[in-house]
């Protein structure tokens, strides 16, 4: 197989999958190095097509266009993360990333695509094994969540939620 065809493979099997694929896992079943990968999903990336790196893996972006989104902003401290993702997962939410606006960097942007219970538990479970501290901590807790849902009922009911929390940043 050929860069051309291989790079037609990659996009093909990332178009018919839902869930994220590992670079790992793609580099094995085609024979070839990660980092050929990562130079494929760039190439592919250049050539217009909207392949998302999220920790899980590569996935493209399926523009949901029935989804509502949302941007809302956000503050609380580093414990209650977990609290926050599992509100928003709970009432159908996905939270597509976290956003913040960094004083040298201007925004920064990390890819979430959390969906469901177990997606809060694996992040949180990552956050604890790195002993990463989360992007707000440079923000004071402040930052942005990408978040969409399926009706605006449950919009309505993740903002009451994270609101009665005092999460949510008001105007």
């Amino acid at each position: 197989m050929n860069s051309y065809e291989r790079r037609n493979y990659i996009k093909g099997i990332l178009q018919e999958k839902e869930d994220p694929l590992k670079g790992n896992m793609l580099a094995e079943k085609l024979g070839v190095t990660r980092q050929i990968i990562v130079k494929d999903i760039a190439i592919l990336r250049a050539a217009g097509s909207d392949i998302i790196s999220t920790p899980k893996g590569y996935i493209i972006s399926k523009n949901k266009s029935n989804r509502i989104k949302k941007v809302i902003a956000v503050c609380h401290k580093s414990e209650e993360i977990e609290d926050e993702l599992l509100t928003i997962v709970k009432f159908g939410g996905i939270i597509e990333d976290v956003i913040i606006e960094h004083k040298l960097y201007g925004e920064i942007r990390g890819i979430l695509m959390i969906k469901t219970i177990f997606d809060v538990e694996n992040f949180i479970s990552k956050l604890n094994k790195y002993d990463a501290e989360p992007l707000s901590i440079l923000t004071g807790g402040v930052h942005l969540h990408t978040i969409s849902v399926e009706d605006e009922n449950s919009l309505k009911n993740i903002l009451n939620e994270l609101n009665k929390k005092k999460y949510l940043v008001s105007d």
